[in-house]
Protein backbone atom coordinates (compact mmCIF):
# COMPACT_ATOMS: atom_id res chain seq x y z
CA UNK A 1 0.00 0.00 0.00
CA UNK A 2 1.23 3.58 -0.67
CA UNK A 3 2.54 5.42 2.27
CA UNK A 4 -0.12 7.31 4.13
CA UNK A 5 -0.08 11.50 3.97
CA UNK A 6 0.15 12.52 7.34
CA UNK A 7 -2.12 15.88 8.28
CA UNK A 8 -1.52 18.17 11.29
CA UNK A 9 -5.23 19.53 12.40
CA UNK A 10 -4.50 22.97 14.22
CA UNK A 11 -7.68 23.49 16.31
CA UNK A 12 -10.64 20.86 16.42
CA UNK A 13 -13.68 23.65 17.23
CA UNK A 14 -16.80 23.54 14.95
CA UNK A 15 -14.55 23.34 11.46
CA UNK A 16 -12.02 20.81 13.00
CA UNK A 17 -14.35 18.50 14.39
CA UNK A 18 -16.28 18.43 10.96
CA UNK A 19 -12.96 18.04 9.20
CA UNK A 20 -12.26 14.85 11.82
CA UNK A 21 -15.47 13.17 11.11
CA UNK A 22 -15.29 13.82 7.44
CA UNK A 23 -11.76 12.43 7.43
CA UNK A 24 -13.49 9.16 9.25
CA UNK A 25 -16.58 9.22 7.38
CA UNK A 26 -14.77 9.28 3.82
CA UNK A 27 -11.86 8.04 4.32
CA UNK A 28 -12.16 5.01 2.26
CA UNK A 29 -12.84 7.28 -1.32
CA UNK A 30 -10.73 9.96 0.17
CA UNK A 31 -8.12 7.60 -0.15
CA UNK A 32 -9.27 6.35 -3.61
CA UNK A 33 -9.47 9.71 -4.90
CA UNK A 34 -5.61 10.95 -3.52
CA UNK A 35 -4.12 7.42 -4.39
CA UNK A 36 -3.10 7.21 -0.44
CA UNK A 37 -5.03 6.62 2.35
CA UNK A 38 -4.85 10.07 5.06
CA UNK A 39 -3.97 9.38 8.62
CA UNK A 40 -4.01 12.11 11.49
CA UNK A 41 -0.43 12.64 12.82
CA UNK A 42 -1.92 14.75 15.61
CA UNK A 43 -4.39 17.45 16.99
CA UNK A 44 -3.32 20.67 18.44
CA UNK A 45 -5.61 22.28 21.09
CA UNK A 46 -5.90 24.59 23.59
CA UNK A 47 -7.57 22.51 26.39
CA UNK A 48 -6.20 18.69 25.57
CA UNK A 49 -8.55 16.64 28.32
CA UNK A 50 -11.87 18.75 27.33
CA UNK A 51 -14.51 16.07 26.36
CA UNK A 52 -15.11 15.76 22.66
CA UNK A 53 -17.98 13.57 22.31
CA UNK A 54 -18.23 10.60 20.30
CA UNK A 55 -15.48 11.96 17.84
CA UNK A 56 -13.82 9.41 16.07
CA UNK A 57 -10.29 10.00 16.80
CA UNK A 58 -7.63 7.99 19.21
CA UNK A 59 -7.43 10.98 21.90
CA UNK A 60 -3.79 10.10 22.37
CA UNK A 61 -3.47 12.29 19.41
CA UNK A 62 -4.56 15.78 20.94
CA UNK A 63 -1.56 17.72 21.84
CA UNK A 64 -1.25 21.56 23.19
CA UNK A 65 1.99 22.06 21.61
CA UNK A 66 0.83 23.24 18.10
CA UNK A 67 4.51 24.28 17.31
CA UNK A 68 6.28 20.47 18.12
CA UNK A 69 3.21 19.30 16.16
CA UNK A 70 4.19 21.48 13.06
CA UNK A 71 7.90 20.52 12.99
CA UNK A 72 7.38 17.06 13.07
CA UNK A 73 9.11 14.87 10.35
CA UNK A 74 6.24 12.19 9.81
CA UNK A 75 3.70 15.33 9.19
CA UNK A 76 3.63 15.78 5.83
CA UNK A 77 0.26 18.38 5.26
CA UNK A 78 -1.16 20.54 7.95
CA UNK A 79 -4.22 22.19 8.09
CA UNK A 80 -4.57 25.24 10.04
CA UNK A 81 -8.94 26.31 11.80
CA UNK A 82 -7.84 28.33 14.80
CA UNK A 83 -7.62 31.65 13.12
CA UNK A 84 -5.96 35.08 14.38
CA UNK A 85 -3.14 36.58 13.08
CA UNK A 86 -0.50 35.15 15.80
CA UNK A 87 0.58 32.24 16.43
CA UNK A 88 -1.24 30.58 13.79
CA UNK A 89 1.30 32.93 11.16
CA UNK A 90 4.40 31.77 12.90
CA UNK A 91 2.82 27.85 12.99
CA UNK A 92 2.33 28.14 9.62
CA UNK A 93 5.19 29.87 8.29
CA UNK A 94 7.67 27.03 10.21
CA UNK A 95 5.52 24.28 8.15
CA UNK A 96 6.09 25.97 4.58
CA UNK A 97 9.82 26.92 5.32
CA UNK A 98 10.24 22.65 6.11
CA UNK A 99 8.80 22.18 2.80
CA UNK A 100 5.00 20.69 4.00
CA UNK A 101 1.93 21.52 2.44
CA UNK A 102 -0.24 23.85 4.36
CA UNK A 103 -4.30 23.90 4.50
CA UNK A 104 -5.90 27.23 5.76
CA UNK A 105 -9.42 29.02 6.39
CA UNK A 106 -7.62 31.87 8.44
CA UNK A 107 -9.08 34.92 6.33
CA UNK A 108 -7.84 37.21 8.79
CA UNK A 109 -4.27 36.29 8.58
CA UNK A 110 -3.91 35.68 4.83
CA UNK A 111 -5.84 39.45 4.79
CA UNK A 112 -3.26 41.52 6.72
CA UNK A 113 -0.31 39.31 6.07
CA UNK A 114 -0.61 36.63 3.27
CA UNK A 115 2.82 38.10 1.77
CA UNK A 116 5.17 36.22 4.39
CA UNK A 117 2.89 32.51 3.59
CA UNK A 118 3.54 33.43 0.09
CA UNK A 119 6.81 34.01 0.16
CA UNK A 120 7.46 31.05 2.83
CA UNK A 121 6.04 28.91 0.14
CA UNK A 122 7.81 30.35 -3.22
CA UNK A 123 11.34 29.68 -1.21
CA UNK A 124 10.28 26.01 -0.15
CA UNK A 125 8.39 24.80 -3.16
CA UNK A 126 5.36 23.87 -0.62
CA UNK A 127 1.69 24.20 -1.39
CA UNK A 128 -0.20 27.05 0.04
CA UNK A 129 -4.40 26.29 -0.34
CA UNK A 130 -7.08 27.89 1.40
CA UNK A 131 -10.07 27.61 -0.50
CA UNK A 132 -11.99 27.89 2.83
CA UNK A 133 -10.99 31.31 3.69
CA UNK A 134 -13.43 32.82 1.52
CA UNK A 135 -17.26 31.85 0.82
CA UNK A 136 -17.16 28.27 2.91
CA UNK A 137 -18.05 25.57 0.70
CA UNK A 138 -18.68 27.60 -2.74
CA UNK A 139 -15.69 26.76 -4.83
CA UNK A 140 -14.71 30.54 -5.74
CA UNK A 141 -10.82 30.61 -5.16
CA UNK A 142 -9.74 27.94 -7.26
CA UNK A 143 -11.50 28.78 -10.29
CA UNK A 144 -9.98 32.80 -9.48
CA UNK A 145 -6.60 31.17 -9.26
CA UNK A 146 -6.76 28.75 -11.96
CA UNK A 147 -9.78 28.41 -14.54
CA UNK A 148 -9.92 31.98 -15.30
CA UNK A 149 -5.77 32.05 -15.18
CA UNK A 150 -6.29 32.86 -19.56
CA UNK A 151 -9.22 35.77 -19.06
CA UNK A 152 -8.79 38.95 -17.89
CA UNK A 153 -10.97 39.68 -14.57
CA UNK A 154 -12.56 42.97 -14.70
CA UNK A 155 -14.87 43.35 -11.20
CA UNK A 156 -16.11 40.92 -8.90
CA UNK A 157 -18.97 41.79 -6.05
CA UNK A 158 -20.45 39.83 -4.06
CA UNK A 159 -21.80 39.20 -0.57
CA UNK A 160 -19.74 37.37 1.70
CA UNK A 161 -21.00 37.57 5.17
CA UNK A 162 -24.00 35.15 5.74
CA UNK A 163 -24.80 36.53 9.51
CA UNK A 164 -24.95 40.71 7.63
CA UNK A 165 -26.73 39.16 4.85
CA UNK A 166 -29.48 37.28 7.23
CA UNK A 167 -30.01 40.62 8.89
CA UNK A 168 -30.21 42.76 5.70
CA UNK A 169 -32.60 40.30 4.52
CA UNK A 170 -34.39 40.13 7.83
CA UNK A 171 -35.16 43.33 7.74
CA UNK A 172 -35.94 43.50 3.84
CA UNK A 173 -39.14 40.93 5.02
CA UNK A 174 -40.72 41.96 7.80
CA UNK A 175 -39.26 45.71 8.69
CA UNK A 176 -37.57 45.24 11.40
CA UNK A 177 -34.85 47.63 12.73
CA UNK A 178 -30.75 46.85 12.66
CA UNK A 179 -30.96 45.45 16.90
CA UNK A 180 -34.38 43.14 16.09
CA UNK A 181 -32.79 41.54 13.11
CA UNK A 182 -29.81 41.17 14.85
CA UNK A 183 -31.33 39.66 18.25
CA UNK A 184 -32.69 37.14 15.58
CA UNK A 185 -29.37 35.99 13.92
CA UNK A 186 -27.87 35.87 17.06
CA UNK A 187 -31.27 33.71 18.67
CA UNK A 188 -30.86 31.41 15.40
CA UNK A 189 -27.06 31.37 15.76
CA UNK A 190 -25.97 33.06 12.53
CA UNK A 191 -24.22 35.65 14.87
CA UNK A 192 -21.75 35.44 17.35
CA UNK A 193 -21.92 36.85 20.59
CA UNK A 194 -19.62 39.66 19.91
CA UNK A 195 -20.90 40.38 16.10
CA UNK A 196 -18.19 43.23 15.71
CA UNK A 197 -16.14 42.12 12.78
CA UNK A 198 -19.35 41.10 10.96
CA UNK A 199 -21.32 43.69 11.58
CA UNK A 200 -19.15 46.37 11.10
CA UNK A 201 -17.20 44.91 7.58
CA UNK A 202 -14.31 43.65 8.77
CA UNK A 203 -14.74 39.97 8.06
CA UNK A 204 -16.07 40.53 4.52
CA UNK A 205 -13.26 43.38 4.56
CA UNK A 206 -10.51 40.29 4.70
CA UNK A 207 -12.63 38.60 2.08
CA UNK A 208 -12.63 41.05 -0.61
CA UNK A 209 -8.27 41.55 -0.11
CA UNK A 210 -8.19 37.59 -0.96
CA UNK A 211 -10.47 37.99 -3.74
CA UNK A 212 -8.96 41.50 -5.26
CA UNK A 213 -5.50 39.38 -4.88
CA UNK A 214 -6.20 36.70 -6.93
CA UNK A 215 -8.59 38.31 -9.36
CA UNK A 216 -6.02 41.36 -10.53
CA UNK A 217 -2.62 39.00 -10.02
CA UNK A 218 -1.99 41.89 -6.92
CA UNK A 219 -1.52 41.87 -3.46
CA UNK A 220 -4.12 43.74 -1.11
CA UNK A 221 -4.17 43.61 2.03
CA UNK A 222 -7.38 44.21 4.31
CA UNK A 223 -5.69 47.74 4.97
CA UNK A 224 -6.20 48.40 1.55
CA UNK A 225 -10.11 47.65 1.74
CA UNK A 226 -12.38 50.54 2.07
CA UNK A 227 -15.11 49.33 4.90
CA UNK A 228 -18.09 50.44 6.11
CA UNK A 229 -20.98 48.05 7.92
CA UNK A 230 -24.40 48.10 8.41
CA UNK A 231 -24.84 49.40 11.68
CA UNK A 232 -26.52 52.40 10.74
CA UNK A 233 -29.12 50.76 8.26
CA UNK A 234 -32.37 51.51 9.37
CA UNK A 235 -35.82 50.36 9.04
CA UNK A 236 -36.32 53.13 6.73
CA UNK A 237 -33.71 53.14 4.24
CA UNK A 238 -35.20 49.56 3.37
CA UNK A 239 -38.79 51.23 3.10
CA UNK A 240 -37.05 53.68 0.91
CA UNK A 241 -35.03 51.03 -0.82
CA UNK A 242 -38.33 48.95 -1.63
CA UNK A 243 -40.12 51.88 -3.26
CA UNK A 244 -37.32 52.31 -5.42
CA UNK A 245 -37.41 48.41 -6.40
CA UNK A 246 -34.18 47.87 -4.72
CA UNK A 247 -33.15 45.72 -1.77
CA UNK A 248 -30.18 46.44 0.41
CA UNK A 249 -26.90 44.42 0.63
CA UNK A 250 -23.69 44.09 2.32
CA UNK A 251 -21.23 44.07 -0.88
CA UNK A 252 -17.45 43.58 -1.31
CA UNK A 253 -16.90 44.95 -4.86
CA UNK A 254 -13.23 44.93 -5.98
CA UNK A 255 -12.61 46.74 -9.68
CA UNK A 256 -9.94 46.83 -12.45
CA UNK A 257 -10.01 50.18 -14.47
CA UNK A 258 -7.80 53.51 -14.66
CA UNK A 259 -7.23 55.92 -11.82
CA UNK A 260 -7.70 59.66 -12.24
CA UNK A 261 -4.43 59.76 -14.32
CA UNK A 262 -5.08 57.02 -16.43
CA UNK A 263 -3.20 54.37 -15.10
CA UNK A 264 -4.37 51.13 -14.50
CA UNK A 265 -5.10 50.41 -11.13
CA UNK A 266 -7.87 48.57 -9.16
CA UNK A 267 -9.99 49.25 -6.20
CA UNK A 268 -11.69 47.52 -3.21
CA UNK A 269 -14.63 48.20 -1.38
CA UNK A 270 -17.00 46.97 1.25
CA UNK A 271 -20.31 48.91 2.08
CA UNK A 272 -23.88 48.56 2.77
CA UNK A 273 -25.70 49.11 -1.22
CA UNK A 274 -29.13 49.45 -2.75
CA UNK A 275 -29.29 47.39 -5.91
CA UNK A 276 -32.19 46.88 -7.98
CA UNK A 277 -33.97 43.46 -7.08
CA UNK A 278 -33.77 42.35 -11.41
CA UNK A 279 -29.69 41.75 -9.83
CA UNK A 280 -28.59 38.35 -9.75
CA UNK A 281 -27.68 39.08 -6.18
CA UNK A 282 -30.40 40.87 -4.80
CA UNK A 283 -32.41 37.42 -4.61
CA UNK A 284 -29.29 35.80 -2.31
CA UNK A 285 -31.26 35.23 0.99
CA UNK A 286 -30.79 34.16 4.66
CA UNK A 287 -27.05 33.64 5.27
CA UNK A 288 -26.23 32.68 1.86
CA UNK A 289 -23.18 33.87 0.22
CA UNK A 290 -22.75 34.50 -3.69
CA UNK A 291 -20.05 36.51 -5.92
CA UNK A 292 -20.25 37.75 -9.33
CA UNK A 293 -17.47 37.63 -11.25
CA UNK A 294 -17.09 39.78 -14.24
CA UNK A 295 -14.53 38.88 -17.56
CA UNK A 296 -13.34 40.20 -20.46
CA UNK A 297 -13.57 36.61 -22.22
CA UNK A 298 -16.06 34.30 -20.07
CA UNK A 299 -18.39 37.47 -19.99
CA UNK A 300 -20.34 37.27 -16.18
CA UNK A 301 -20.32 34.02 -13.98
CA UNK A 302 -21.97 33.32 -10.78
CA UNK A 303 -20.82 31.74 -7.71
CA UNK A 304 -23.55 30.53 -5.09
CA UNK A 305 -23.51 28.36 -1.99
CA UNK A 306 -23.49 28.24 1.87
CA UNK A 307 -20.72 30.58 3.27
CA UNK A 308 -20.45 29.13 6.48
CA UNK A 309 -20.58 26.90 9.18
CA UNK A 310 -19.19 23.92 10.12
CA UNK A 311 -19.93 21.20 7.58
CA UNK A 312 -19.51 23.73 4.52
CA UNK A 313 -16.32 24.84 5.49
CA UNK A 314 -14.85 21.53 5.99
CA UNK A 315 -15.96 20.36 2.67
CA UNK A 316 -13.56 23.33 1.29
CA UNK A 317 -10.86 22.64 3.60
CA UNK A 318 -11.20 18.88 2.42
CA UNK A 319 -11.01 19.41 -0.93
CA UNK A 320 -8.01 21.42 -0.93
CA UNK A 321 -6.30 17.82 1.25
CA UNK A 322 -7.05 16.09 -1.46
CA UNK A 323 -5.23 18.13 -4.18
CA UNK A 324 -2.36 18.89 -1.92
CA UNK A 325 -2.15 15.52 -1.26
CA UNK A 326 -2.09 14.66 -4.80
CA UNK A 327 0.56 16.92 -5.49
CA UNK A 328 2.40 14.99 -2.95
CA UNK A 329 2.56 11.99 -4.03
CA UNK A 330 3.31 13.81 -7.97
CA UNK A 331 6.30 15.47 -6.76
CA UNK A 332 5.12 18.75 -7.58
CA UNK A 333 3.03 21.99 -6.15
CA UNK A 334 0.99 24.30 -7.98
CA UNK A 335 1.81 28.47 -7.41
CA UNK A 336 0.38 29.55 -4.28
CA UNK A 337 0.89 33.48 -5.84
CA UNK A 338 0.44 35.16 -8.73
CA UNK A 339 0.97 39.00 -7.76
CA UNK A 340 2.77 39.56 -11.02
CA UNK A 341 0.64 43.12 -11.91
CA UNK A 342 1.16 44.41 -8.57
CA UNK A 343 -1.43 47.21 -9.52
CA UNK A 344 -1.52 50.21 -7.45
CA UNK A 345 -4.89 50.41 -5.04
CA UNK A 346 -7.26 53.38 -6.26
CA UNK A 347 -8.03 55.68 -3.48
CA UNK A 348 -11.73 55.20 -2.29
CA UNK A 349 -12.40 58.75 -3.56
CA UNK A 350 -12.06 57.86 -7.41
CA UNK A 351 -14.67 54.96 -7.17
CA UNK A 352 -17.61 56.03 -9.24
CA UNK A 353 -20.90 54.98 -7.58
CA UNK A 354 -23.90 56.84 -6.63
CA UNK A 355 -25.78 58.19 -3.47
CA UNK A 356 -29.33 58.11 -2.08
CA UNK A 357 -29.59 60.82 0.38
CA UNK A 358 -32.18 61.46 2.92
CA UNK A 359 -32.38 65.02 4.35
CA UNK A 360 -34.34 66.49 6.92
CA UNK A 361 -34.81 70.26 5.98
CA UNK A 362 -37.08 73.12 6.62
CA UNK A 363 -40.54 73.24 4.90
CA UNK A 364 -39.72 76.14 2.91
CA UNK A 365 -39.42 77.82 -0.28
CA UNK A 366 -36.16 78.33 -1.69
CA UNK A 367 -34.76 74.99 -0.19
CA UNK A 368 -34.68 72.63 -2.90
CA UNK A 369 -33.23 75.26 -5.34
CA UNK A 370 -30.21 76.03 -2.30
CA UNK A 371 -29.53 72.15 -1.85
CA UNK A 372 -29.99 71.98 -5.89
CA UNK A 373 -27.12 74.16 -6.17
CA UNK A 374 -24.46 72.74 -3.79
CA UNK A 375 -24.77 69.40 -5.88
CA UNK A 376 -24.14 71.80 -8.93
CA UNK A 377 -21.10 73.36 -7.37
CA UNK A 378 -19.55 69.30 -6.60
CA UNK A 379 -20.70 68.32 -10.55
CA UNK A 380 -22.78 66.00 -8.97
CA UNK A 381 -26.02 65.54 -11.28
CA UNK A 382 -29.53 64.61 -9.43
CA UNK A 383 -31.10 61.78 -10.74
CA UNK A 384 -34.56 61.66 -8.93
CA UNK A 385 -36.37 63.28 -6.00
CA UNK A 386 -38.58 62.85 -3.94
CA UNK A 387 -40.22 65.05 -0.95
CA UNK A 388 -42.44 63.99 2.02
CA UNK A 389 -43.50 65.27 5.14
CA UNK A 390 -41.11 64.67 8.11
CA UNK A 391 -44.19 63.49 10.25
CA UNK A 392 -45.52 61.06 7.48
CA UNK A 393 -42.30 59.67 7.49
CA UNK A 394 -41.63 58.73 11.11
CA UNK A 395 -38.75 60.93 11.37
CA UNK A 396 -39.80 63.95 12.55
CA UNK A 397 -38.32 65.29 15.74
CA UNK A 398 -40.14 65.97 18.85
CA UNK A 399 -41.26 69.94 19.21
CA UNK A 400 -40.16 70.97 15.48
CA UNK A 401 -42.07 71.82 13.07
CA UNK A 402 -42.35 72.64 9.44
CA UNK A 403 -39.82 70.45 8.48
CA UNK A 404 -39.82 67.79 5.36
CA UNK A 405 -37.71 64.97 3.71
CA UNK A 406 -36.28 65.00 0.78
CA UNK A 407 -34.68 62.52 -0.76
CA UNK A 408 -32.03 62.25 -3.30
CA UNK A 409 -31.03 60.00 -5.89
CA UNK A 410 -27.73 61.23 -8.12
CA UNK A 411 -26.18 60.19 -11.09
CA UNK A 412 -22.96 58.33 -11.05
CA UNK A 413 -20.06 60.68 -9.98
CA UNK A 414 -16.76 60.21 -8.13
CA UNK A 415 -16.80 59.45 -4.82
CA UNK A 416 -15.27 62.43 -3.09
CA UNK A 417 -17.37 64.78 -4.75
CA UNK A 418 -20.50 63.13 -3.66
CA UNK A 419 -18.96 62.88 0.10
CA UNK A 420 -18.05 66.54 -0.57
CA UNK A 421 -21.48 67.38 -1.24
CA UNK A 422 -23.10 64.95 1.83
CA UNK A 423 -20.41 67.50 3.57
CA UNK A 424 -21.44 70.48 2.40
CA UNK A 425 -25.62 70.05 2.87
CA UNK A 426 -24.35 69.20 6.38
CA UNK A 427 -23.64 73.04 6.91
CA UNK A 428 -26.41 74.35 5.77
CA UNK A 429 -29.04 75.99 8.18
CA UNK A 430 -32.09 74.66 6.38
CA UNK A 431 -31.14 71.12 6.80
CA UNK A 432 -32.04 69.92 10.21
CA UNK A 433 -29.93 66.65 10.11
CA UNK A 434 -28.95 64.07 6.78
CA UNK A 435 -31.08 61.00 7.94
CA UNK A 436 -29.44 58.51 5.81
CA UNK A 437 -26.10 58.33 3.18
CA UNK A 438 -26.43 55.12 1.39
CA UNK A 439 -24.72 53.96 -2.00
CA UNK A 440 -26.52 52.85 -4.96
CA UNK A 441 -24.87 50.33 -7.18
CA UNK A 442 -25.83 48.17 -10.03
CA UNK A 443 -27.61 50.19 -12.70
CA UNK A 444 -30.79 51.04 -11.06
Amino acid sequence: MTKPVRLALLGCGTVGSEVVRLLHEQAVDLAARIGAPLEIAGIAVRRKGRNRGDLPVDPAVFTTDALGLVKRDDVDVVVEMVGGIEPARTWLVEALRAGKSVVTANKALLAEDGGSLHDAAAESGADLYYEASVAGAIPLLRPLRESLQGDTITRVTGIVNGTTNFILSAMDATGAGFAEALDEATELGYAEADPTADVEGFDAAAKAAILASLAFHTRVSAADVYREGITEVTAADVASANAMGCTIKLLCIASRGPDSTGAESIGVRVYPAMIPRSHPLASVGDAFNAVFVEAVSAGQLMFYGRGAGGAPTASAVLGDVVAVSRNRLAGVSTPSESAYAALPIRPMGEAVTRYHISLDVADRAGVLATVAGVFARHEVSIATVRQASASTSGTATAGRGGDAILVIVTHAAPDAALAATVEELRGLDIVRSIASVLRVEGGV
